[in-house]
């Protein structure tokens, strides 16, 4: 089909290089009538390209190559820190960019992203000042080289893990179907499309897969630009990977692909609007373009790999795609020396009034970090959050009424268990998610085994009331389904996934990474309203072995920016899972995996809970309080049914508890721990994660460190041993601890008896 690229050709030096991948315009052509469809007469269309346009994509070539060589010089000079990542030589991406991608396309790029932004038309002068860590930068110095946004032209990222871009831009392509369904006047003529940017290197990851089939299965707007240059860091990609024609990819889901000689900027153009025509009118296609960088992985990359500083010597002067396009615009007469020279200036007149608004800009006050942990204030009272104008129209307006009636009907029946007492944790989860998705059509649910309700009937009945756009069955990956639930919240959604089972979320510790750093990293220009729950935990005879018994949420919490709650009956599911939906950041909800459906309560019906508030489930006796025999207990998910057991054993024994929930793991409800050891001045954690790394040693040195002239004596932890937990029932006894442990516990303290 095209010109033959081998691996590796030999100079004639005695060095081994990638050769340039020569393709023409009919080359092209051919590929996109017989891949796309394209008939030969809708691909002639694409031949001509207007000089104004050649010199719109020009010029973006030189700011592109300018504003790079600006960086480095910056780098040097200790203006720009960290890492960074520069771009040269791969100029006719964003010069594609600037011609063919709109304001309104939603842009995923990775950490290689400055001139992906300033293609994009985000301000050259805030791109700097970012990378200077300056208040004028994108996102106010808190995102810096790697992880420049900006919401005005719809640019998302900058994201530093290699292919965590992928699903976050699938997410993206999905708000825009769900915008046209919410309000399909308003985007009639909607063509809109989402892009993401990701290396051939990056391509071989699983995430494009899944990517690919959910781009394919729900016909998603999506563009793939694989920028192919041959290299991982110093490592050439054919030495690790099979098959580097990443454009076939596609064949398997349906989705075409074409590969562009990367050095050649009119062919890209040419090939490229076209790919974007098909991508805007039919569907998610590749294009590939085969490219060359002529700098290092960054900065502090040695470079002593297979011969990479003669690679980027040889390109420089073989396969430079701004002095190419020179060079055939000057033989072909379409461009003068003076035009050249012009376009230039103007380009380095932008570079150096770019660096100048960076070196001016003030430094963000240190305050600001703290200012940007959470959209919105753990303080936050959820029942004064209004719903979105114009729900019940759109619900009127989009629901199936057969199927509402249906939803409506079990909604009854769950309120009605609720009045009784009888709703289990499962039920309870899925009565709030079911009202919060019709109190706001901007709510959409994720799962595995969705239609079927999952395991505890959680999503029970969301599918077949919202359809498939709003409540999707996904495939068995968590971080894969967390990854679009990413890129939907960036876009105006607020997504809840259910996990099937918490542990699961292992899959998804880059993407829930990403959730909680994304607000800070954006400098607060994006919200994050991604709800995560599921059943997990360890319970006293379990019997589901390791892997289903590892503290999750232990895990999570060291992750800035996500809060993380615990409900341990249906009154603190409901209430938590109804406020966590309505918070503008991400959140995670773990629920005791053993109680789901055994433990019935009463939750006070449309009745939001605090996210940063502990709960008083028993007061200790004024008696043993005054005694010295009673003992602050802070425990949560099997805990509390632990606990609850443990407490008539302690009370025979002549001592009390002050039983305390930790409904939110973080932020910690100092207030109610404090209030209560003023009281006991023992404490005790009951503690459903290990001894190293675990809740009980977060709250224990917390403690220790503001609380310590209250104690009497030392923080008694009751926690899981750092074994994995066997399913064996004798082992797991010595493994996790249970009510027996708790007794034993507080005897200890209050008598020193064990």
């Amino acid at each position: 089909m095209v010109a033959v690229d081998t691996d590796k050709i030999d100079t004639g030096e005695g060095q081994v290089m990638r050769p340039r991948f020569l393709n023409s315009w009919e080359e092209s052509k051919e590929a996109l009538v017989g891949r796309f469809g394209f008939s030969p007469n809708e691909v002639d269309q694409y031949a001509e390209i207007s000089k104004e346009d050649l010199v719109h994509a020009y010029g973006m070539m030189l700011l592109s190559r300018q504003f790079e060589t600006a960086c480095n010089q910056e780098y040097m000079k200790g203006n720009i820190r960290g890492f960074m990542h520069l771009d040269n030589g791969q100029e006719s991406i964003p010069a594609l960019v600037a011609d063919s991608i709109k304001k309104g396309d939603k842009k995923y790029s990775y950490y290689r992203e400055h001139a992906h932004a300033l293609a994009s038309g985000v301000d050259a002068g805030a791109v700097m000042a970012e990378l200077f860590g300056k208040i004028g930068g994108t996102c106010k110095g808190a995102g810096g080289s790697m992880h420049i946004y900006d919401k005005a032209t719809n640019f998302q990222g900058g994201w530093a893990l290699v292919s965590e871009q992928l699903p976050y831009a699938a997410g993206a392509a999905r708000s825009i179907l769900l915008d046209r369904m919410l309000h399909p006047e308003q985007h009639k003529d909607d063509d809109r499309i989402s892009v993401v940017f990701i290396g051939e290197g990056g391509a071989q990851n699983g995430r494009m897969a899944e990517c690919l089939n959910a781009a394919a299965k729900e016909n998603l707007p999506l563009l793939f630009i694989v920028i192919d240059n041959g290299r991982a860091i110093n490592t050439f990609t054919g030495d690790v990977a099979k098959n580097q024609d990443v454009f076939l990819q596609g064949q398997h889901y349906g989705v075409p692909g074409v590969k562009v000689d990367g050095q050649d900027m009119v062919g890209v153009l040419q090939a490229g609007r076209a790919v974007v025509d098909y991508v805007r009118k039919s569907g998610p296609a590749i294009l590939q373009v085969h490219t060359f960088r002529f700098n290092g992985h960054s900065p502090a990359d040695p470079e002593h790999e297979r011969g990479r500083k003669d690679e980027k010597k040889w390109a420089r002067n073989a396969a430079d795609p701004i002095k190419i396009f020179e060079d055939k615009m000057l033989a072909s007469g379409k461009f003068t020396e003076e035009e050249l020279k012009e376009l230039k200036a103007k380009a380095s007149a932008a570079c150096k009034d770019a660096v100048d608004f960076a070196n001016k800009s003030p430094a963000p006050p240190a305050t600001l970090a703290k200012e940007l942990e959470f959209p919105d204030p753990p303080s936050t009272d959820y029942n004064q959050r209004p719903a979105p104008a114009g729900a019940d129209e759109i619900n009127k307006r989009i629901l199936d009424p057969e199927a509402l009636s249906n939803c409506q009907a079990h909604i009854s029946q769950l309120r009605e268990k609720a009045q009784a007492g009888q709703i289990t944790i499962g039920d309870a989860l899925n009565l709030a998610i079911l009202e919060e998705m019709l109190r706001d059509p901007y709510t959409t649910i994720k799962a595995e085994d969705l239609q079927a309700g999952s395991s505890y009937d959680i999503p029970k009945l969301t599918q077949q009331t919202f359809g498939k756009l709003r409540a999707s069955d996904e495939i068995i990956d968590e971080g894969h389904f967390i990854g679009k639930a990413l890129g939907e919240g960036m876009n105006g959604y607020r997504p809840i996934v259910e996990l099937m089972n918490t542990n699961f979320g292992i899959y998804g510790m880059a993407e829930i990474s990403s959730c909680g750093n994304t607000y800070a990293t954006t400098g607060g220009e994006f919200d994050m309203p991604v709800t995560i729950i599921g059943a997990g935990g360890t319970a006293p005879a379990q019997s589901l072995g390791a892997e289903h018994s590892q503290p999750f949420h232990a895990y999570i919490m060291g992750i800035p920016g996500l809060k993380v709650c615990t409900a341990a009956s249906p009154e603190a599911a409901y209430g938590l899972a109804k406020s966590m939906i309505r918070d503008n950041g991400p959140g995670m909800l773990f629920c005791p995996v053993k109680m789901m459906k055994d433990v019935k309560g009463s939750p006070e019906l449309d009745k939001c809970l605090p996210l940063n508030k502990a709960a008083l489930l028993h007061a200790a006796s004024d008696a043993a309080v005054k005694e010295g025999t009673a003992v602050t207990v802070l425990t949560y998910l099997h805990g509390v049914k632990e606990a609850q057991k443990a407490l008539p054993l302690i009370q025979e024994e002549g001592m009390d508890i002050d039983l305390i929930e930790l409904r939110s793991l973080k932020p910690l409800d100092r207030e109610t721990i404090l209030a209560s050891l003023k009281r006991t001045h023992k404490l005790a954690i009951l503690d459903e994660s290990t001894q190293s790394g675990g809740v009980g040693a977060t709250i224990s040195a917390i403690v220790s460190e503001e609380m310590f002239n209250e104690l009497d004596a030392p923080v008694k932890r009751l926690c899981m041993d750092d074994a994995p937990v066997p399913y064996s029932l004798a082992m797991e006894a010595a493994v996790v601890k249970r009510d027996s442990d708790l007794v034993k516990g507080v005897a200890d303290l209050v008598l020193g008896r064990y």
